[in-house]
């Protein structure tokens, strides 16, 4: 029960106005957690009898000041490990079919002041055709529009790029159970990975590895992409030894599809990149599908970024031009070198985002 007080309570705090128990069962559908509206009605009358929640006439429920609290300071034995299940239920409803190019995909949010969106849309594109990244599309919602279930807070934008979990689920549906282990750093000099210097856990982890390092500032994804040597993300996984051969084929398919060159595979029982693999597996290294939002978050261009925020449909991304020309902006090329220190190009902190826990 306590889990689903989590979820819930999450879900109205993120949702930036009151929300109806058809809205939040809609919410809780897309994070693969199934419940009846009616089941949602019966949680939130307790809710509001706890304090946690009030209504709002007929636009539904609201959480209350008491209910942050209780997100912020409670429930701590229950996020213990809410991370690795959020992977595991958004790998089996996500359905991008790599031989059609069409399905749901997972998507990461960053959010981008609007005052700020053109300076990021500049960047973007050498972020996305680089080596570190998944893919060079994109989803972008404006202040006031809503990104899938998400309500864009006024004076921001959202940028949402493809989560590297969605290949967990191109695995999945091929029969290839995925362990995810790791998030982590990992070196490049010349351009080149050379290896993890610091990883952490998955397992028992309540908030991403990787929202953890981009926020500690120890990613220099900027460095790797336009001098050849920085700190980048990644994620280590593991899949069965008899599958490595099958996994490869899936992979070129995404390379035919514009998937960048970043996964890398081991050999059976061997190290890969510096972290040991069980036996019977083999290692895959993934390169974060967080490494745009860790580099905008470096170039002080992002106030907030959100792993695993969502699913969406893969049809639907488009290039970055595509998207700027929509709505408006001149592209410009991104400077072919930045500063060698990376705390030149940070830009004072902006405030958290509203809601965010």
């Amino acid at each position: 029960m306590n889990r689903l007080v989590l979820l819930i309570l999450t879900a109205l705090n993120s949702g930036g106005k009151p929300l109806s128990s058809r809205e939040l069962a809609t919410r809780l559908a897309s994070q693969g957690v199934s419940l009846s509206e009616r089941t949602v009605r019966y949680y939130l009358k307790k809710f509001d009898e706890d304090g946690f929640t009030e209504g709002c006439a007929r636009k539904g429920r609201r959480i209350t000041a008491k209910g942050r609290q209780e997100l912020t300071q409670g429930f701590v034995s229950e996020r213990v490990g809410f991370i690795i299940n959020k992977i595991n239920n958004l790998a089996f409803l996500a359905d991008f079919d790599p031989d059609t190019g069409r399905g749901k995909v997972i998507l990461n949010v960053t959010y981008v002041p609007e005052e700020r969106l053109q300076e990021a849309l500049n960047l973007l594109p050498s972020l996305l055709r680089s080596p570190y990244t998944l893919s060079d599309r994109i989803v972008l919602a404006r202040s006031g529009e809503c990104l899938g279930d998400l309500l864009i807070p006024d004076g921001l934008s959202a940028i949402g790029t493809l989560c590297s979990i969605t290949l967990n689920s191109i695995l999945l549906k091929a029969g290839i159970p995925v362990s995810t282990k790791f998030g982590g750093i990992v070196k490049v000099r010349n351009s080149e990975p050379v290896g993890f210097s610091s990883a952490i856990s998955y397992e028992g982890s309540s908030v991403p590895p990787l929202e953890i390092l981009i926020k500690s500032g120890m990613t220099d994804v900027l460095g790797a992409i336009f001098r050849g040597t920085g700190k980048i993300l990644g994620s280590f996984r593991e899949i069965p030894a008899d599958s490595l051969c099958e996994a490869r084929k899936i992979h070129e398919k995404l390379k035919k599809l514009g998937c960048r060159s970043s996964i890398f595979f081991g050999q059976p029982g061997e190290p890969l990149l510096g972290l040991p693999v069980t036996d019977g597996k083999a290692g895959m290294v993934v390169l974060g599908g967080l490494n745009p939002s860790a580099a905008l978050e470096e170039a002080g261009l992002a106030s907030d970024s959100s792993a695993l925020a969502l699913l969406y449909d893969y049809p639907a991304l488009s290039s970055v031009e595509t998207l700027s020309g929509l709505y408006g902006f001149e592209m410009h090329a991104a400077p072919s070198s930045y500063p060698q220190s990376k705390d030149a190009l940070r830009h004072p902190d902006y405030p958290p985002l509203l809601g965010k826990v």
